[in-house]
C-alpha cells in the first residue's frame, strides 16, 4: 500500500450512521407510544388533558339576561361609585314599560356575575318602588313568580339572598295579590330557615311578607314555616 493512500478510517467516524439509528429507532419506539415523536402529545398533554381539549378557547356561552343587557335591552347603566354603585336610568323609571322590562330583571335575579347581578337585583328593586308599581305589576305575577322561585333556588348564597330582598320587594307592590303564590316561593325559605347565615333575613323578610301581604298571609306562612310568629 502507498504510504501517500487515503488514511484508514477511525472507529469514532461510524457514530453518525449509529446517531442516526437510534433516532429512527427513537421515532418507531414514539410511534408504538414510549418515546416522544413527532404529532405525539407531550407529558404535560398527558397529565393535564385540558391543554389539548379543543374546545377550551372557544368562548362561553352569555346568559339571556347578560345578552340582552348588552344589547340595551335594559334601559339603565351601572355608575360606579366611590363607596357604592347605583344604576342611571335613560328616562324616568315611571315611564319605562314593565313588560319586558321588570320581566327581563326576574330573570337576571339568577345571575352571580358583576355586574349583570347587581343591574338585576338593584333595576327589580327600584321599578317596584316607584309610584304606581302596583297597577304595573299585578298583572304580571304569574310571570314574574317563576324566575323568581328559580333564583329562590340557587345555590348561590349572594343570589338566594338578593332573591329574598326581591320576594319581600314584590309583596311590598303587590300586597294581598301575592298571597295566591305565597305558597310555591316560601318553600325555599322553610328551605334555609335553620340556617345560621339566612335565619335572621327569612325571619325578617316574613315578617314585611306579612306586613305587605296582610292578616290573610299568615296561616299561608305557618303551613310552609310552623314555627313563625306573626307580628300582630
Amino acid at each position: 500500500m502507498s504510504s501517500f493512500g487515503p488514511p484508514p478510517k477511525k472507529k469514532g467516524t461510524s457514530s453518525n450512521s449509529r446517531g442516526t439509528n437510534q433516532a429512527g429507532d427513537g421515532k418507531r419506539t414514539g410511534s408504538s407510544g414510549g418515546a416522544v415523536g413527532s404529532g405525539a402529545a407531550r407529558p404535560s398533554q398527558r397529565l393535564n388533558p385540558k391543554t389539548v381539549d379543543p374546545f377550551t378557547n372557544q368562548k362561553k356561552s352569555k346568559s339571556a339576561f347578560e345578552t340582552v343587557y348588552v344589547s340595551g335591552g335594559v334601559p339603565c347603566r351601572l355608575v360606579h361609585g366611590s363607596v357604592k354603585h347605583k344604576l342611571q336610568w335613560e328616562s324616568n323609571p315611571e315611564d319605562i314599560p314593565y313588560d319586558p322590562v321588570l320581566l327581563t330583571l326576574a330573570e337576571g335575579l339568577k345571575e352571580f356575575k358583576h355586574p349583570y347581578q347587581f343591574v338585576a337585583q338593584q333595576g327589580f328593586k327600584e321599578l317596584l318602588q316607584i309610584e304606581g308599581a302596583h297597577v304595573k305589576a299585578v298583572p304580571l305575577l304569574t310571570r314574574l313568580i317563576p324566575p323568581l322561585r328559580a333564583a329562590l333556588g340557587s345555590g348561590n348564597e349572594s343570589v338566594y339572598l338578593g332573591a329574598v330582598i326581591a320576594l319581600v320587594d314584590l309583596s311590598g307592590a303587590v300586597g294581598p295579590h301575592l298571597n295566591s303564590h305565597l305558597k310555591s316561593v316560601l318553600a325555599y325559605l322553610s328551605k334555609h330557615q335553620n340556617d345560621k347565615k339566612f335565619r335572621d333575613q327569612i325571619y325578617s323578610a316574613l315578617q314585611e311578607i306579612e306586613q305587605n301581604c296582610g292578616r290573610e298571609s299568615v296561616p299561608i306562612i305557618k303551613s310552609k314555616i310552623p314555627t313563625y310568629t306573626s307580628i300582630t
